[in-house]
């Protein structure tokens, strides 16, 4: 019989912590039926009746009118966009590297193509001009 007193009066006691906790959490406009500091006093003097009776009349209503101002949408965060938008400075900064560094490599895949296409052309002067003087001086 105790144990079931003292299981009672536990329960009690986390349920009328549980309630006033609840009931400070909302706000004055939400609660219902009677002002904040009346459902303190009914949920304190009257531990089990009066968390039931803010549990069925006082506690606010979970469905509420939408109030777009209120609302908590993530394209109404601030901070939310702020990072989108580091985000997206960010994405387009990448995107400019790769494209300077794609540009680099085929300037310098051109470059040394160039480059390659004049050697053969240049080394075939320097040996015509090998073999005009070495004939030059073979004969004279």
């Amino acid at each position: 019989m105790v144990r079931i007193i003292i299981f009672t009066a536990l329960i009690s006691v986390a349920l009328m912590i549980y309630t006033l906790i609840e009931c400070a959490r909302s706000g004055s406009q939400e609660v219902r039926s009677l002002p904040k500091p009346a459902w303190f006093a009914v949920i304190v003097f009257l531990p089990l009746i009066g968390a039931g009776l803010w549990f069925a009349l006082g506690r606010p209503q979970k469905v509420a009118n939408y109030n777009p101002q209120t609302s908590h949408a993530p394209d109404d965060d601030e901070d939310f966009l702020r990072q989108l938008e580091v985000w997206r400075r960010q994405q387009q900064r990448d995107s400019e590297q790769k494209a300077r560094e794609e540009e680099l490599k085929q300037r310098e895949s051109k470059k040394q193509g160039d480059e390659s296409a004049e050697r053969p052309a240049n080394e075939s002067k320097d040996q015509n001009k090998n073999d005009g003087n070495g004939a030059a001086s073979t004969e004279g």
